[in-house]
C-alpha cells in the first residue's frame, strides 16, 4: 500500500506502508542512531512527532518488551528507508510491524530519509502529514499546515503520571546485557542510600533503573506536583526528568522548581534541564532542527574533555538569558547551545542531553555519582 509524507512547505516523499493504516499529523523529526529504534518509539519525549530514522535498516533485531521505556509508543507515525520483515534476534518478541500494528501507529519505508533529513537540516523542523489515504500531495500539504505543531504544546500533562508512587524494579537486580556472555548477566543492586523525589515530565524507565543502581530509592511524582508535596516526602534530593513539547508552556513546572530551588539538591535532565533554566529566570528558543541521536559531541568546559552523548530535544537554554549566578557547563561542538548548567551557590545542576543512553553511549553517567555525591556533601 502506498504511503504518503508531505512537508508543510509542499515537499512531499512517496513510499510503501507499514504497521497501520491512517492519517496522523505533527512535527516531523530525524534520528541519527544506528539501533535502539524501540527506545525511540517509547520514549516520552518523542510525543506528538513523526520520527525519521536516518539509518537505512531498520527492524532487523525485532521487539521485546524488555527494552521498552515506557509502557507504550508515542511517537504519531514512523518514516524508515528498509523494513526487515523477518527479524533475527533471540529476545525478540514481534516484528516491528507487528508492533506498529498492535498500537496504531502507521510507518512509511522505502523513503529517501537522508534526503529527507538534508532537506530538514536546510529548511528546519516542520509539520507533516503521514497517510496512507488515497490523497493528493496538495491535500496532505494543507493538512499538515492545519495540524499542530510542537510550539506552545504542552505534551507533559498527556505522559506524566497521574499518582504518586514508588518505583521498584521488579527484578531485584541490575540487568546489563552482554553478547560475550551469551545473554543475561545480573549483579545485585547496591543498598539504598538516598531518597529522591522524580518529577514525571515524561520520564524514562532507564533513567529510573540507572537511579536505583546508584543508590536511589525514587518516588515519582506528577509534573504538577506542588513543591510543598514533594518536600513533605522527606527527599534527599529532587530529580527532574526528561519529557515532551515546548518548555515555555510549563509556566506551573517553572514555579515549582523555583519553589524548590534552596531547599534540596536538584539534577536535571533534557527537559528537567531546560524547566531548570526558566526557574534560573532564563528562558528558551527553538533549534532550526533538534539534536538527536546517539553521536552528539559535547564540551565540558570546566575540564576540556569531550564526550559523545545521546540526545533527543528540539528546544535549548539561552545562554544570554540566564543570571550571573548561573554558570554554562557544556556546551554542544556542533551548534555551540548549552548542553550543561549549574547554580554557582546553591546545589543544583543540569545537562541537555541523556546520561543514562538507551539508545546511545553510557559516557555521562557519571552525572548520577555527582548527584550522589552533591546530596552527600548536603547532610
Amino acid at each position: 500500500m502506498r504511503t504518503l509524507l508531505a512537508l508543510e512547505d509542499g515537499r512531499y516523499f512517496e513510499g510503501e506502508s507499514f504497521g497501520a493504516i491512517g492519517t496522523r499529523v505533527g512535527e516531523v523529526c530525524f534520528n541519527t542512531a544506528m539501533t535502539g529504534y524501540q527506545e525511540v518509539l517509547t520514549d516520552p519525549s518523542y510525543r506528538g512527532q513523526i520520527v525519521a530514522m536516518t539509518y537505512p535498516l531498520i527492524g532487523n533485531y525485532g521487539i521485546n518488551s524488555l527494552d521498552q521505556e515506557s509502557r507504550s509508543p508515542h511517537v504519531r507515525g514512523f518514516v524508515i528507508e528498509e523494513l526487515t520483515q523477518i527479524p533475527s534476534n533471540w529476545r525478540s518478541e514481534m516484528s516491528l510491524d507487528e508492533y506498529l500494528r498492535r498500537w496504531n501507529i502507521p510507518g512509511g519505508q522505502e523513503i529517501d530519509t537522508r534526503a529527507l533529513t538534508r532537506h530538514l537540516r536546510t529548511r528546519g523542523a516542520m509539520k507533516a502529514c503521514l497517510t496512507t489515504e488515497q490523497i493528493s500531495p496538495a491535500e496532505a500539504t494543507q493538512r499538515a499546515i492545519e495540524g499542530e505543531g510542537v510550539i506552545g504544546m504542552d505534551y507533559v500533562r498527556e505522559v506524566s503520571t497521574n499518582k504518586i508512587y514508588r518505583w521498584d524494579p521488579e527484578d531485584k537486580f541490575s540487568v546489563p546485557w552482554s553478547i560475550a556472555g551469551n545473554g543475561e548477566t545480573k549483579r545485585a543492586l547496591p543498598p539504598i542510600k538516598f531518597q529522591v523525589v522524580a518529577y514525571d515530565y515524561g520520564i524514562k524507565e532507564n533513567i529510573l533503573r540507572l537511579l536505583r543502581q546508584k543508590g536511589f530509592a525514587v518516588t515519582v511524582v506528577p509534573a504538577a506536583t506542588p513543591a510543598d508535596v514533594a518536600l513533605a516526602l522527606n527527599p534527599d534530593g529532587i530529580f527532574l526528568s526528561n519529557g515532551p513539547g515546548d518548555p515555555a508552556a510549563l509556566p506551573y513546572a517553572h514555579e515549582t522548581v523555583h519553589d524548590l530551588m534552596g531547599k534540596k539538591p536538584i539534577f536535571g535532565i533534557c527537559l528537567g534541564h531546560q524547566i531548570l533554566g526558566f526557574a534560573f529566570g532564563g528562558s528558551t528558543f527553538k533549534l532550526k532542527f533538534g539534536h538527536r541521536g546517539a553521536n552528539q559531541p559535547v564540551k565540558d568546559l570546566r575540564t576540556g574533555k569531550v564526550a559523545i552523548t545521546a540526545q533527543n530535544h528540539g528546544f535549548a537554554v539561552d545562554a544570554e538569558s540566564l543570571p550571573t549566578d548561573v554558570e554554562v557547563t557544556h556546551i554542544n561542538l556542533n551548534d555551540r547551545t548549552v548542553e550543561g548548567m549549574r547554580h554557582k551557590e546553591l546545589p543544583i545542576f543540569s545537562v541537555q542531553y541523556h546520561p543514562e543512553a538507551a539508545p546511545g553511549p553510557h559516557d555521562a553517567t557519571y552525572f548520577f555519582d555527582q548527584f550522589a555525591e552533591l546530596i552527600e556533601k548536603q547532610k
